[in-house]
Protein backbone atom coordinates (compact mmCIF):
# COMPACT_ATOMS: atom_id res chain seq x y z
CA UNK A 1 0.00 0.00 0.00
CA UNK A 2 1.42 3.37 -1.11
CA UNK A 3 0.56 6.51 0.33
CA UNK A 4 1.39 9.99 0.53
CA UNK A 5 0.73 11.07 4.36
CA UNK A 6 3.08 13.04 6.09
CA UNK A 7 3.24 14.19 9.46
CA UNK A 8 1.85 17.75 9.53
CA UNK A 9 -1.25 16.95 7.90
CA UNK A 10 -4.02 19.27 8.92
CA UNK A 11 -7.49 19.21 8.43
CA UNK A 12 -10.49 21.72 9.94
CA UNK A 13 -14.28 21.44 10.21
CA UNK A 14 -16.48 23.90 11.45
CA UNK A 15 -20.60 23.15 12.09
CA UNK A 16 -23.46 24.98 13.72
CA UNK A 17 -24.52 23.44 17.16
CA UNK A 18 -28.49 22.54 16.52
CA UNK A 19 -30.62 20.75 18.68
CA UNK A 20 -29.80 17.32 17.23
CA UNK A 21 -25.84 17.60 18.39
CA UNK A 22 -27.14 18.39 21.96
CA UNK A 23 -26.36 15.95 25.01
CA UNK A 24 -30.50 15.63 25.59
CA UNK A 25 -30.88 14.59 22.19
CA UNK A 26 -27.84 11.78 22.27
CA UNK A 27 -28.84 10.62 25.56
CA UNK A 28 -25.68 11.60 27.26
CA UNK A 29 -26.90 14.31 29.99
CA UNK A 30 -30.13 16.38 30.51
CA UNK A 31 -28.85 19.85 29.05
CA UNK A 32 -29.52 21.59 25.39
CA UNK A 33 -25.94 22.26 24.83
CA UNK A 34 -23.18 20.28 22.58
CA UNK A 35 -22.74 16.44 23.21
CA UNK A 36 -19.10 15.10 23.76
CA UNK A 37 -20.08 12.46 21.88
CA UNK A 38 -21.21 14.85 18.98
CA UNK A 39 -17.86 16.54 19.88
CA UNK A 40 -15.81 13.53 19.88
CA UNK A 41 -17.77 12.62 15.78
CA UNK A 42 -16.93 15.57 14.40
CA UNK A 43 -13.23 15.76 15.65
CA UNK A 44 -13.01 11.70 14.38
CA UNK A 45 -14.86 13.48 10.73
CA UNK A 46 -12.38 15.90 10.94
CA UNK A 47 -9.13 13.41 10.90
CA UNK A 48 -10.85 11.17 8.63
CA UNK A 49 -11.07 13.58 5.63
CA UNK A 50 -7.91 15.69 6.42
CA UNK A 51 -6.09 12.15 5.45
CA UNK A 52 -8.61 11.08 2.97
CA UNK A 53 -7.27 12.52 -0.59
CA UNK A 54 -3.46 10.83 0.57
CA UNK A 55 -5.04 7.58 0.64
CA UNK A 56 -5.03 5.61 -2.89
CA UNK A 57 -8.38 4.20 -4.13
CA UNK A 58 -9.98 1.18 -2.09
CA UNK A 59 -8.20 2.69 1.36
CA UNK A 60 -9.80 4.32 4.52
CA UNK A 61 -9.37 4.89 8.06
CA UNK A 62 -11.36 3.77 11.05
CA UNK A 63 -11.11 5.29 14.40
CA UNK A 64 -9.43 3.41 17.10
CA UNK A 65 -8.54 5.56 20.01
CA UNK A 66 -9.76 8.67 21.60
CA UNK A 67 -8.49 10.56 24.87
CA UNK A 68 -10.31 13.76 24.63
CA UNK A 69 -11.17 16.34 27.51
CA UNK A 70 -14.37 18.55 26.55
CA UNK A 71 -13.66 21.42 28.90
CA UNK A 72 -16.43 23.90 28.57
CA UNK A 73 -20.54 23.74 27.46
CA UNK A 74 -21.54 25.17 24.21
CA UNK A 75 -25.27 25.87 23.66
CA UNK A 76 -27.26 25.54 20.74
CA UNK A 77 -26.48 28.64 17.92
CA UNK A 78 -22.75 28.65 17.96
CA UNK A 79 -20.54 27.70 15.60
CA UNK A 80 -17.40 25.42 16.74
CA UNK A 81 -14.35 24.98 14.66
CA UNK A 82 -12.52 21.35 14.71
CA UNK A 83 -8.77 20.97 13.92
CA UNK A 84 -6.36 18.20 13.45
CA UNK A 85 -2.49 17.46 12.78
CA UNK A 86 -1.10 14.56 11.72
CA UNK A 87 1.39 14.06 14.25
CA UNK A 88 2.27 10.32 14.24
CA UNK A 89 2.32 7.55 11.44
CA UNK A 90 3.34 4.61 12.57
CA UNK A 91 2.73 1.72 9.88
CA UNK A 92 -0.76 1.65 9.87
CA UNK A 93 -1.61 3.58 13.14
CA UNK A 94 -2.08 7.04 12.57
CA UNK A 95 -1.69 9.99 15.21
CA UNK A 96 -3.72 13.15 16.17
CA UNK A 97 -3.78 16.71 17.73
CA UNK A 98 -7.14 17.63 17.84
CA UNK A 99 -8.83 20.67 19.27
CA UNK A 100 -12.24 22.51 18.99
CA UNK A 101 -13.28 26.30 19.68
CA UNK A 102 -16.42 27.69 19.54
CA UNK A 103 -16.86 31.89 19.40
CA UNK A 104 -15.82 32.21 23.03
CA UNK A 105 -12.56 29.63 22.95
CA UNK A 106 -11.18 26.47 23.22
CA UNK A 107 -13.88 23.71 24.23
CA UNK A 108 -12.15 20.30 24.07
CA UNK A 109 -8.78 18.84 23.00
CA UNK A 110 -7.11 15.65 22.79
CA UNK A 111 -5.78 12.87 20.96
CA UNK A 112 -7.84 10.80 18.12
CA UNK A 113 -6.05 7.59 16.15
CA UNK A 114 -7.37 6.29 13.61
CA UNK A 115 -5.78 2.76 11.31
CA UNK A 116 -5.43 2.67 7.62
CA UNK A 117 -7.75 -0.13 6.08
CA UNK A 118 -8.76 -2.11 2.79
CA UNK A 119 -12.30 -1.24 2.72
CA UNK A 120 -13.15 -4.64 0.46
CA UNK A 121 -11.08 -6.86 2.76
CA UNK A 122 -12.17 -4.84 5.83
CA UNK A 123 -15.97 -5.72 5.15
CA UNK A 124 -15.20 -9.49 4.21
CA UNK A 125 -13.53 -9.94 7.55
CA UNK A 126 -17.36 -8.74 8.97
CA UNK A 127 -19.06 -11.08 7.24
CA UNK A 128 -16.74 -14.16 8.71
Amino acid sequence: METTLSTGIRGSYTETVTAEKTARHYGSGMVEVLATPAMIAAMEKTCMESVSPYLPEGMQTVGTYVQVSHIKATRIGLDVAYHAVLTQINGNELTFEVNANDTVGEIGSGIHKRFIINVEKFLKKLEQ
